[in-house]
This record gives structure tokens, sequence and C-alpha cells, in this order.
């Protein structure tokens, strides 16, 4: 009785905020908020930011058609103090931007068609993104039956229609707290220019109109902690490209939601699991987002403390993710405990509990590494940015790796015989490390990094199960261990070909190996 109380208590909590869609960011009561020892917090007023555009109309013009070599338009440059014009260096970049926007003007004159056509041409290229992103966000959405179809196998038959419901519901009902709170808190601060680093939606459209990052002072440094615009996509997020960025992060943050429904199979009351999946969408998983992917602090590092390059990198979510489920997977194992019957009271394994079905855990599989096209190439947010390519290929070899030594290393070194559930962790194990330097390695380094991977998630299996954490489907190993791993690895072999400018540090993401 008192678990369908706490369950319909959350669902009323939930459509009932979902009815207040006149919600604005700036109606939040944070000036409101008791004061304590911690530092100040910043509660700025949000500035207005740039008008939203819901029709898209406006979305997308010369400014964006870009060239190899820069922008399509030239601006005139800003006039330089008093105290900047002692400066040579300044003086001469301000000469060389006077003598560019000049001759632009003056081709512009004799080539009026062209300019016009320009608005054509930066419509069409952020069109290109605006389908690139929503077309991989369709890709790793269809990631969900692959994640079901390999718990679901893992686990035993009788559980079967639990495991299965759990990776359905998990889906609305993370979206649904995503779209209340979740997206504004994760992206709703990322043109905050209070922060070091701060940007717009670039890639389609250059909207900056989330610009409101609740953080505190330490200093004269600020740390972002969390956005304040864009509740119920409502406000400043009501806009194409806000809409587009929610799309495709909605369905990864929906793939950390689903990884602890594996680990934890089989003994999860759908209770306790429904009031979980009210809560990663609306505040687990949109916290660390921000501060990696959002303006947050880990974004701001590198600006902030420079000698720590470019802060903390993740191009497709290795951190934000994967090991956020993987870490969140462990502590629901560990506080559960493990299915009735498998350890002993000596915490020694007696009765090993077997997949009741490894062909849908290999077809799942193949799903998940078919989706992870979408979910690391997809990462661009730009069709037009052609290091796509690279992305793709890299994914594939890290794959194949993962699976490999995942092989090799059971049947040559573990149990001398190939283990099938084996094959299936080592190649999500290799996808899951190579999701975030992906964009910032060569063939050979994700070929590399994603065999270390497969090696990995074997000996992380056995290392849990060791020490009495049940997994049921090997989640901590693969997401957590290996997206740990994958953060690593970019730090050795990011070969300094990309990322120039990355969170806006100039130079190239350059790893250890590679002289970084």
């Amino acid at each position: 009785m008192i678990k369908k109380f706490i369950t319909s208590l959350a669902a009323i909590a939930l459509l009932g905020t979902l009815s207040l869609s006149n919600l604005r960011a700036q109606d939040t009561n944070m000036a409101g908020m008791p004061m304590t020892n911690a530092p100040a917090a910043d509660t700025n007023a949000p500035a207005p930011g740039p008008t939203p555009d819901p029709a898209g109309t406006a979305t997308g013009m010369s400014v964006d058609a870009q060239s190899p070599a820069g922008t399509f338009i030239v601006t005139a440059p800003s006039d330089l103090s008093a105290d900047d014009m002692k400066d040579t260096n300044k003086v001469a970049t301000y000469k060389d931007a006077k003598k560019a926007f000049d001759d632009y003007t003056a081709q512009a004159k004799l080539e009026p068609l062209a300019v016009k056509l320009s608005d054509s041409v930066g419509h069409n290229r952020v069109a290109i993104n605006f389908m690139w992103t929503l077309i991989t966000g369709f890709l790793v959405m269809f990631m969900q039956a692959g994640f079901a179809l390999v718990e679901t196998g893992l686990c035993r038959a009788k559980n079967a229609g639990h495991t299965m419901s759990m990776n359905f519901m998990i889906y609305p009902m993370g979206m649904l707290g995503f779209y209340v709170c979740g997206f504004a808190f994760m992206f709703g601060g990322m043109a905050d220019t209070t922060s070091a680093v701060n940007g717009t939606i670039s890639t389609m459209g250059g909207y900056g109109g989330l610009n409101h990052e609740f953080g505190i002072h330490i200093g004269q440094k600020f740390f972002g902690l969390l956005g304040m615009k864009g509740f119920l996509l409502q406000g400043a997020g009501y806009d194409t490209a806000a809409f587009a960025l929610f799309l495709f992060q909605m369905v990864f943050m929906d793939t950390t939601a689903t990884i602890p429904t594996g680990g934890a199979a089989e003994r999860w009351k759908f209770s306790a699991f429904m009031i979980y999946g009210c809560c990663i969408g609306t505040i687990m998983y949109p916290v660390f987002g921000n501060w990696v992917w959002g303006n947050g602090w880990l974004a701001n590092l590198g600006v902030l403390f420079p000698g720590l390059g470019h802060g903390h990198v993740d191009f497709a979510g290795s951190s934000v993710v994967h090991m956020q489920g993987g870490v969140i997977c462990l502590i629901f194992c560990w506080l559960i405990g493990p299915r009735y019957g498998k350890y002993n009271k000596e915490g020694r394994i007696v009765h090993p509990i077997m997949p009741h079905s490894i062909p849908l855990v290999m077809l799942g599989t193949f799903i998940l590494a078919f989706g992870w096209f979408g979910f690391n190439p997809g990462s661009s947010l730009a069709g037009t940015d052609l290091r796509i390519a690279v992305v793709a290929v890299n994914t594939m070899l890290a794959s194949a790796t993962g699976a490999l030594g995942a092989t090799l290393w059971m049947w040559w070194v573990r149990t001398k015989k190939p283990d099938p559930s084996m094959m299936c962790n080592g190649m999500l194990a290799g996808l899951v490390a190579i999701t975030c330097p992906c964009a910032f390695v060569s063939a050979g380094g994700a070929s590399l990094l994603g065999l270390i991977a497969g090696v990995l998630v074997v000996e992380s299996v056995f290392f849990f199960e060791k020490i009495g954490i049940d997994d049921c489907v090997g989640a901590i190993s693969v997401h957590g261990v290996n997206g740990a791993w994958g953060c690593l690895s970019l730090g050795l072999f990011a070969d300094g070909t990309y990322g120039d400018g990355w969170n806006g540090v100039s130079g190239k993401v350059t790893g250890l190996f590679y002289g970084g």
C-alpha cells in the first residue's frame, strides 16, 4: 500500500509540474534562498538575451555562411581604446581587421547578389546541422531497444517482463523530468557571460538565449553549478535550436538512466524504480552534465587555472553519460544487495546465475553498436564538421578491438574458452571507452584503447563478483570502469589534430603520448 501511495504521489507531482506551462526561468526564487557560510551565490537577474525563434525563419543567416578560411560576412572591428593604441600588436591586428572589412565592403558593392545569397547559404548550412543532429538523435533513441534486449537476455526468464518494463518506462519518466527542469538545469546557462567560457548553440544558428548560470564566486573566479533558463522549454527555451538540442541531449540522458536498470535487475522494486525515474532526468543527470557540457565549472577549469589543459574534455559522454550511469549502478547494487541464493554466508558464489537468452544479448549488442554511430558522430551537432568521418571510424574500430580483447582474454587467460556474453560486453566496453576521445585520437589510438577496454571489462566483472557486488549484466564494468578509462585515454592518445579552442583554451587537444 505504501509503495503504491509513493508511486502515485510521484506521478501526481510530475503531472502537476507539467501543468505549469507558463513557468519561466526568471521566475525562480534564487534570491530568496537562505544565506550560509559558503561563498556567496551568484543571484544576479538573468540577461534578457536574444529573442527566441520558434518558427525557425530567422535561424541561419549570412553569418553562418562559413568558408574553410573563415566566415563569409566580415564585420567592422571595434575601435581601440587609448590604452590599446599604445600596444603595437593590437594596433596591427586592428589595421588588418579594418582592411579586411574595407575590402569586403568594396566587394559587396560590386556583387550585391552574392551578399543576398549568403543568407540562403547560411540557412542551408544550419539546416544541414539541424537534420544531422535530429537524425543522429533518432538513432540514439533506438539504442533503448538494444539496452532492453541485452539486459533482459542476461537475466533469468522469469524476470524478463520486469526487466523489459523498467527499460520501457525509464524512457517516458526520464524524458518528462528532463522536459520539466532537467534541460534548463543542464543547458540554461551555456551562454552566460559571467563564466570564463560561454557559448551559443553555434552549429545551429548561434542562439544564445540560454544565458543564466547559477554558481558561486571564489576569489575573482566564477564556478558555474546549474543553468536557470529553459524550464518546460518555455521562454528562452522556445527556440528551434534549443528544441533540437533538447531532443539530442534527452536521449543521452535516457542512456544514463537505463544503465542501472540492468545492474540492479531481478530485485529492484518497481515503485522504487519509478521514483528513480523521476529523479534521474530532473536533477541527477543534469547537474554533472551542466558542469561538463553546459558552461559549468569543470568545462571552465582550463581557463580558470591555466596549465590544466582544456579543462574537462568529453566529446560524447564517457563520463557524463556512461561513467555516471555506472557509478549510480554501483551504488544501487551495493545498497540493494545480491540476488538471493547467489552467495553463501561467507560471501562466496555458490550458485552462479546464468543468462537465459544469449541470442537476445547479441542482437541487442548489434543494435547498440549501430546506435553508437548516432551517439558519437552526432555529438558534433554538425553535419558540416567533416571530422565526423574520423569519429565514426574510430567508434567502429574500438568496438571491434574491444570485442576481440574480451574474447581472447576469457579464452586464453580466465576460463580457457570463449564466452558469448563477454564478447558482447567487450564490444560495449570498447564503445564506451571511445566515446570521450573519439574525435581526438587516430585510428591506431582508437584500436589500442578499445583493446585495453576489452581486457578491463573482464577483469572488472571478476573483481566486483569477488567482493560481493552482484551486477546482473556487467553494467558497472562496461559503463563505469570503461567510462573512466575512456576519459583517461584521451589524456594519453589525443594526437593534436583537432579541438583548437576547445573549452576556450587555444591550441588543439593533445595527449601525453603526443607531447601534451
